[in-house]
């Protein structure tokens, strides 16, 4: 059976999705507990910056607290990137897609988003925040094991696969850039106790730390963990594994198929791919690292917009604008 335009379009972004309310949970949780500043207060407005909301979130709160943060990112429902819209988009792609994922990815996912909206303003108040967002972390993990263990390996797998290494590129460059841009202004702090505290936060945001202590097992430099997330091909959230995942995705996508269209996309992963391997991080630092990740988030919205343009229907100039991003 043929997979219509639709149904790819819709797998590609239920993937994103979720792996996107992953990512906004760990990174609740995360900056709750361990960023701090030097007063040990936490910086809320970083999460704000980090998904550049600041124009949408301050026009709606005065100032960036964790009670206007928190709200603002897990229970406000006409807020796009808050975690109860981001799984509701997440179920209605899935509800497109009821001929082709199993009962338990539907029941799974349906169970979620009713389980978040259910949420109340006094279940999400910092002292119980690390609780929801465990449970939020649980259930997309529990996700992605029921979509590995019954979703069927034809065009729709490949599709999935693609949304989840795109979302996840992409949201490991923005993490490195906030942080290297905001989380610490002041360059007389690299270095300090706060600035390796505040690198551990990033890995930790990550799910890398216990990685990359396996290949540094002593000390942390901002290009140590750079370098790690940017460019480590074992570090199953590293921006050079996801591409050549999508590299790899794409090839046998189109040659099992065969697809006449996605070139374009495949040049375009190929000439993200051949960047991250030919240039050593402290390159990078030296010539501009937020100009670098800049640059790879380009190319990772390009590769969607020609994989709109060429899988999903969509005119080269409309390609990125049918799914909220």
């Amino acid at each position: 059976m043929n997979l219509l335009a639709r149904y790819a379009e819709s797998i590609f972004w239920m993937a994103r999705y979720m792996e996107r309310a992953e990512n906004l949970a760990r990174i609740l949780d995360v900056h709750e507990t361990f960023a701090r500043d030097m007063r040990g207060a936490t910086n809320w407005r970083s999460i704000v910056q980090l998904n550049a909301d600041e124009a949408d979130f301050f026009a709606r709160h005065d100032r960036a607290t964790a009670e206007t943060v928190v709200h603002y990112y897990v229970l406000d429902q006409s807020h796009l990137n808050s975690l109860v819209s981001i799984v509701r988009m997440a179920r209605e792609n899935a509800r497109t897609l009821r001929p082709w994922i199993s009962t338990e990815m539907w029941t799974q996912i349906n169970v979620f988003y009713n389980r978040i909206l259910a949420l109340r303003p006094e279940d999400v108040t910092v002292q119980h925040l690390s609780r929801v967002c465990a449970s939020i972390k649980e259930a997309c993990q529990t996700h992605a094991g029921i979509t590995e263990g019954t979703f069927y390996r034809d065009q729709g797998w490949y599709f999935y696969q693609l949304g989840k290494y795109i979302e996840r590129a992409d949201q490991t460059t923005r993490l490195l850039d906030i942080k290297y841009h905001t989380l610490l202004p002041a360059t007389a702090d690299d270095g300090s106790t706060l600035d390796l505290f505040q690198w551990f936060t990033v890995l930790r945001s990550t799910a890398g730390y216990h990685a990359f202590r396996r290949v540094y097992p002593r000390g942390m430099t901002p290009a140590t963990v750079a370098g790690f997330m940017l460019f480590n091909e074992g570090f199953p959230r590293s921006v050079v594994m996801c591409v050549r995942q999508i590299d790899g995705l794409l090839t046998r996508l189109k040659s099992r198929y065969n697809l006449r269209r996605g070139s374009e996309a495949m040049e375009k992963v190929d000439e993200l791919l051949g960047a991250l391997l030919s240039r050593p991080i402290d390159a990078v630092i030296r010539d501009g690292l937020h100009e670098y990740l800049d640059w790879v988030q380009q190319q990772l919205s390009g590769i969607t917009k020609e994989m709109g343009h060429a899988f999903f229907g969509q005119e080269p100039a409309a390609a990125a604008a049918v799914q909220t991003q």
